[in-house]
């Protein structure tokens, strides 16, 4: 009879900072491989403590305690299956990333990251000092290598491993989502299997912390890139896979192997999920948002209603004279669609009262953007006392078009705790209502149906802060803007490769400085879900105070 292995995959969600709900995770787990008959259990990168801790893991007191939490945990999952699990340790005076493989009550053995990331949303080496690699471990009749997370990702340890008698390559992870980031991780785990001739498990964590999601999707590959099981993603989920040993070493037995969703569906799941990870892990219950009866507020709101469920969200109408009827309607409909509650409060009698407050120092000069931005004002001043009031978080509803060129205001529309939407281009916001309008998922706490009318969707955008006002007296087309702005920002791209790419070089030179000058805004603005590659926070920094401007 062939010898066997079992390994269970538990890809789940921790919460930053929670030694304790951690553990009591990392103990169902193990409990969970213990009764299914397994050898070794797996947990993602950094588990214990949550990831990304950012400057927190500098804390030495932090450190020390995830240190002894893994030793608790060691005697707490002495009898049964070994546990593997990903936090940081000291050894002398360097601090590294490691994952700690407990058996026997014991810590049998540490591996310390050895490629560590330092671009888009890393900074790995501010953090941790580089490891050296480390040789395979045995665990029963299997001989284990693991890289973590980025080591896989380059040929080195993978090759090392292999060369010191590694029979299997097992690799914890804590990689945040973006657009069509699976394929990436696929192929490069792919690239891996082929070279070094060894069956692979990639497991990932999922659920939300700050801006980025954790989206899951683990996988495990057999040589020569066979795909035997792919796991779904951002689903929380406990999975064991078989191998059994061959003449040509071990091999994964077939599983189960989930269809994954389109690119809208998981931009929209994972926006669903920062958010309600983002209030159940701070604390927050409830939500309430400006609903203006456009697009943005109105996807925004069905966001949160999918996320914590209808009785969760507050809508709140703030008119004004330039409100339309038919953005009060409209809003009334998202909110009676929606089973959210819609209060209105006109800022009237408040634009008045300051109005009149100005007068003696604008006596004489015309209005402009500044009186404009007195009602967007006005509207965060009344939605932020609402929030301290009633302990309701507000949430922001700038998409990534408005908050890359600055057509937002500060201390107005801008205030607020999260933004879901804010690496979401204008142009998706559109195609995400209709997807959501088609689909309904049993993640969605939210009702079904055509839930954002579509004469919401199809109306010319306006931010109704004079009259007849659109957007598109202050901006190019958003067809055209998204293009431009996907090629500056996303791309990198210069105002020559805009202009060969067939858009207006004054246009685009517009849009440039726009977004240049527009850099202190976003420093001060919410969080929101990265969805991108290029997302603004962490994916992004650039100086507030620039002058350069691209000559070509």
């Amino acid at each position: 009879m062939p010898q066997k292995f079992r390994v269970t995959l538990a890809q789940l969600n921790p919460t930053l900072g929670d030694f304790a709900g951690n553990m009591a995770k990392a103990k169902d787990a193990w409990q969970q491989g213990r009764d299914a008959g397994a050898d070794y259990v797996m947990l993602p990168e950094m588990f214990l403590t949550g990831y990304q801790v950012q400057d927190l893991v500098m804390k030495p007191a932090f450190v020390i305690e995830a240190m002894q939490a893994i030793e608790k945990l060691a005697a707490d999952c002495a009898d049964g299956p070994a546990l593997g699990i990903g936090a940081p340790c000291v050894e002398g005076t360097q601090r590294y990333n490691a994952y700690h493989v407990l058996q026997g009550g014991q810590v049998l053995t540490r591996i310390l990251k050895h490629n560590l990331p330092n671009f888009n949303v890393f900074d790995e080496l501010r953090h941790y000092s580089v490891g050296d690699i480390n040789g395979p471990y045995v665990i029963g009749p299997m001989r284990i290598g693991t890289p973590i997370c980025e080591d896989a990702w380059h040929e080195d340890v993978p090759e090392a491993l292999a060369e010191t008698g590694a029979q299997v390559l097992m690799v914890p992870n804590g990689s945040p989502y973006f657009r069509d980031k699976f394929d990436i991780r696929l192929n490069k785990m792919v690239s891996r299997v082929i070279e070094t001739g060894l069956p692979l498990v990639y497991l990932n964590m999922v659920g939300g912390q700050d801006d980025q999601v954790f989206d899951g999707g683990s996988f495990v590959l057999n040589p020569g890139g066979e795909l035997a099981v792919k796991l779904p993603v951002f689903d929380e989920i406990i999975a064991h896979v078989d191998f059994e040993h061959t003449d040509q070493g071990w091999r994964a037995l077939t599983g189960d192997k989930t269809t994954h969703p389109d690119s809208f569906e998981q931009d929209y799941r994972a926006m669903v999920q920062s958010l309600r990870d983002y209030m159940g892990k701070t604390g927050f219950k409830k939500v309430l948002l400006g609903l203006s009866g456009g697009i943005d507020s109105a996807i925004v709101a069905t966001i949160a209603a999918d996320a914590l469920g209808p009785d969760n969200v507050r809508c709140v109408m703030l008119p004004s004279e330039y409100t339309s009827q038919a953005s009060l309607d409209d809003a009334a409909e998202v909110a009676q669609n929606l089973g959210t509650h819609l209060d209105s409060v006109s800022i009237a009698g408040p634009r008045a009262a300051v109005t009149d407050a100005l007068a003696p120092l604008f006596n004489g000069m015309a209005a402009d953007l500044t009186e404009e931005n007195i009602q967007s004002r006005l509207r965060g001043l009344l939605l932020m006392a609402q929030s301290n009031k009633f302990g309701e978080m507000l949430l922001t509803t700038g998409n990534k078009s408005e908050v890359a060129v600055g057509y937002a205001t500060i201390y107005g529309d801008m205030a607020g705790g999260y933004n879901p939407i804010k690496d979401l281009y204008k142009t998706r916001v559109f195609d995400i209502c209709r997807w959501r309008n088609a689909n309904h998922r049993d993640w969605m706490m939210g009702p079904s149906g055509t839930v954002i009318p579509p004469r919401v969707i199809d109306k010319p955008p306006s931010a109704e802060l004079r009259e007849d006002q659109k957007d598109e007296d202050s901006l190019p087309p958003y067809d055209v803007l998204d293009g431009i702005l996907d090629m500056l920002i996303d791309q990198e791209a210069s105002i020559a490769d805009c202009v060969a790419a067939g858009y207006d070089a004054q246009t685009v030179k517009k849009i440039e400085h726009l977004i240049y000058i527009s850099e202190y805004k976003r420093f001060q603005s919410a969080p929101g879900t990265r969805l991108s590659g290029r997302a603004f926070w962490l994916d992004r920094r650039y100086p507030i105070v620039n002058r350069w401007r691209d000559g070509s």
